[in-house]
């Protein structure tokens, strides 16, 4: 029969250290009806999308109480407890309980499952558990009794239930300006250059850009920061260059230039400027790259910020500023040059003329449109979005050649900017864009009124032959919805882009350490608070490369680092070869430029077939891909190394300079670091850099110093360090040999 309740709790918390009237985070107040009170603040914040809660699978106690529960008792009837548990589901009350700490409809029932399978298959419940079961079995207690249990289960399946106020803190970006006190601690004077393309207004913030003491440039392509690196440098200002995949210093000795060209997503926040510029500014609510836009935007440390884009978004910037305390200066431009929009579609190729660019938004329409010219025995060139930064320069260079026989462009929007070309008339193969909405979803959409003055206003440019352009379209029925298009005004903008960071989500992996990358990053979407100026940005590429390295075993910080590699999840060269360098990188196996080359088949063979184009484009993003990672991999390496460590590197590799010749054209670029890919937590060897067959045309610390890891200075004061360490091992060394030969004389005196 049961024995009394009360006195079997006594004694079980006695035996199990359990408190008295406290079951984990529940504490129990009268227990009068069978009920349970709790006492938790709840937050008033919408609730989480509970469909991203993953529960995790609880192994069975084999407690230090052994089975204390049934030698007080006796064992539990397994069928009997069925219907308890049944029973216990199908409380309305206890689902109204467990809704109000958390507990919705979906996780309730997961929940119960949980535990249920727990109760019947767990052969060693807990003494508590066993004991409350056992009185329920013999008709002794309150089906609600179990209310605890289930709860104490609920959290351990779900840890987030636990923690939710905390998890919403730090998923609270509603003030993303305080996430940069350098940039809040001083005074910045922001100047907003508006006006449309081909209006001047990014030359005259360039302009004030070359006069500063110190500045930035940060734009929105490779090709942007190449100009602004090589215009700076070639008006005697000198420059660095700074992009995802590329470090040039200019200063021979590695010292960093007063002036930096950067990739926006590679500009510094911490490091102070007199001029900061920031190019394309409408590019802050782009759904997946408006978060760098917004960074820049609010936390570059800089006494003045030049904004250069559309006058759509200067109502917008201000609102951004004012929750700065910033006031925003506004300087307005007007197209140097006019264009017009003609009355006649094009409709045949064979009305082509020279200056003629034909804007594609297929890569496949690109391929059909070139073959079809170069039939009628006309040359063109092509430009599109994959094509490596050189290629698509000469591609320009040559079309803008007044020699060259080559006189029309095919091209996508990829000619928007970063390419200053010269362009009669613009002609429209299609008016319809892929593209991705909020949920990151492809879908077919007419482009919008910004996209297409963008590529409209590229004909007839100030600086080029044609000092007036033109637009049309090529077929007929596409003029009247191009001339609507145009007619509207452009869309303002009314939000900015966010995106979690390293530290934000490496806080919510201390809270939910089993969650995986993919899971930690759709639960804090589902719990970040944004205002009203703000969006977060899509985080499908993200999840896919998460998904996809999930198995590989790595920390969270180089698993993240890893995920925001910028590469093409549509190529499967480019995701097997990503997949193949995080699982070298977590074997700690070095990863050289020799190894990239035998991934893939290095020497290359000239493409016989579109097929074989398509497949040198992905092998230049494999390329790409090993530089991006070279640089965010192996140079926060050198950050979290220890002192002892590098300077052994740099003694160790002083004197060995093998000199090799380039076997391919741009391999210096690729191979300048020998530091081989390698886990963060430590550099690799010298003599495995050398096994690899990694050039060292100079010494490890004069090619860390130019290579800007290292100062001079600091290099001077690391061997000084060495030196230090070195004398030091030397006399512990010779005083453990005195203290040695100390004893074996006095054991001989002894004998």
């Amino acid at each position: 029969g049961p024995t009394p309740r009360c006195i079997l709790l006594i004694i079980t918390n006695a035996l199990v250290g359990y408190r008295c009237g406290r079951f984990g985070f529940i504490t129990f107040k009268e227990p009068l009806s069978g009920f349970v009170s709790f006492q938790r603040s709840v937050s008033s914040s919408r609730p989480p999308d509970t469909s991203l809660f993953v529960p995790l699978t609880i192994k069975s106690d084999v407690g230090s109480d052994g089975d204390v529960g049934a030698e007080l008792t006796q064992p539990l009837d397994k069928s009997e407890l069925l219907k308890i548990l049944n029973k216990f589901y199908k409380r309305k009350e206890m689902q109204k309980l467990a809704s109000d700490h958390g507990l919705d409809a979906r996780l309730f029932h997961q929940a119960f499952i949980s535990f249920r399978k727990y109760v019947l298959e767990n052969s060693n419940l807990s003494a508590d558990l066993h004991i409350i079961l056992n009185d329920l079995c013999c008709g002794a207690g309150h089906i609600d009794d179990l209310y605890p249990y289930f709860m104490r289960h609920a959290k351990q399946i779900f840890p987030m239930l636990d923690c939710m106020d905390d998890l919403r803190k730090i998923s609270d970006l509603r003030v993303p300006a305080n996430w940069y006190p350098e940039a809040r601690a001083i005074q910045r004077k922001v100047i907003f250059h508006a006006g449309p393309t081909n209006s001047g207004k990014t030359h005259h913030a360039i302009l004030r850009y070359l006069a500063a003491k110190s500045a930035v440039y940060c734009g929105p392509l490779k090709l942007l920061a190449h100009e602004i690196f090589e215009k700076s440098n070639n008006a005697g200002v000198p420059c660095d260059l700074v992009t995802g995949e590329e470090r040039t210093f200019v200063d021979a000795e590695g010292r960093q230039a007063d002036h930096v060209a950067c990739t926006i997503e590679m500009c510094s926040v911490t490091t102070p400027y007199e001029v900061a510029v920031i190019d394309e500014i409408q590019m802050i609510r782009d759904l997946s790259r408006g978060w760098a836009w917004t960074r820049a935007l609010l936390g570059l440390c800089a006494e003045e910020i030049h904004v250069c884009g559309e006058p759509a978004a200067v109502n917008f910037v201000r609102e951004l500023m004012y929750t700065t305390g910033e006031e925003v200066e506004v300087r307005n431009y007007k197209r140097l040059t006019p264009f017009s929009i003609l009355d006649q579609a094009v409709e045949s190729l064979d009305n082509l003329r020279p200056g003629d660019c034909i804007v594609c938004f297929s890569k496949n329409d690109i391929y059909s449109i070139s073959r079809q010219i170069e039939i009628r025995g006309l040359e063109c060139a092509v430009i599109y979005g994959s094509l490596p930064p050189g290629t698509k320069l000469s591609q320009a260079k040559k079309f803008n050649d007044p020699q060259d026989p080559c006189k029309i462009l095919v091209a996508t929007d990829a000619i928007g900017m970063g390419l200053n070309l010269s362009i009669k008339r613009i002609i429209f193969n299609s008016l319809v864009k892929p593209s991705m909405n909020e949920k990151g979803e492809k879908q077919m959409d007419t482009i919008s009124t910004s996209q297409a003055l963008q590529i409209a206003g590229r004909a007839g440019r100030f600086s080029s032959i044609f000092k007036e352009g033109e637009v049309t379209t090529m077929h007929r029925e596409d003029l009247p919805i191009l001339k609507e298009i145009l007619s509207r005004t452009v869309e303002v903008i009314e939000t900015a882009g966010l995106h979690p960071t390293a530290d934000q989500i490496e806080m919510f992996a201390y809270h939910l350490p089993d969650a995986t990358l993919s899971n930690l990053i759709d639960i804090f979407v589902s719990l970040s608070q944004v205002d009203g100026l703000y969006f977060v940005c899509n985080i499908d590429d993200f999840k896919f490369l998460a998904d996809m390295i999930q198995h590989i075993p790595l920390n969270l910080r180089s698993r993240y680092v890893f995920c925001t590699a910028p590469i093409n999840k549509k190529q499967p060269f480019v995701c097997t070869s990503f997949l193949k360098f995080a699982r070298q990188f977590s074997r700690d196996e070095p990863l050289t430029f020799d190894w990239v080359c035998r991934h893939v088949h290095w020497p290359l063979v000239q493409p016989m077939n579109i097929k074989d184009l398509v497949h040198l484009e992905a092998v230049h993003d494999v390329l790409d891909l090993y530089l991006w990672l070279r640089n965010a991999v192996c140079l926060k390496s050198i950050i979290q190394m220890g002192v002892r460590n590098i300077t052994r590197l740099i003694r160790a590799t002083e004197t060995s300079a093998p000199s090799m010749t380039d076997p391919v054209p741009n391999q210096k670029r690729l191979a300048q670091s020998p530091i081989s890919f390698r886990k963060i937590r430590r550099l690799p060897k010298a003599q495995d850099i050398i096994e690899e067959g990694e050039p060292l045309d100079r010494s490890l610390g004069s090619r860390l110093v130019q290579e800007g890891l290292l100062t001079p200075d600091l290099l001077r004061q690391l061997q000084m360090e060495w030196s230090k360490v070195h004398q030091d091992e030397e006399r512990g060394v010779k005083l453990v040999a005195g203290t040695l030969n100390d004893k074996t004389k006095g054991r001989k005196k002894k004998k």
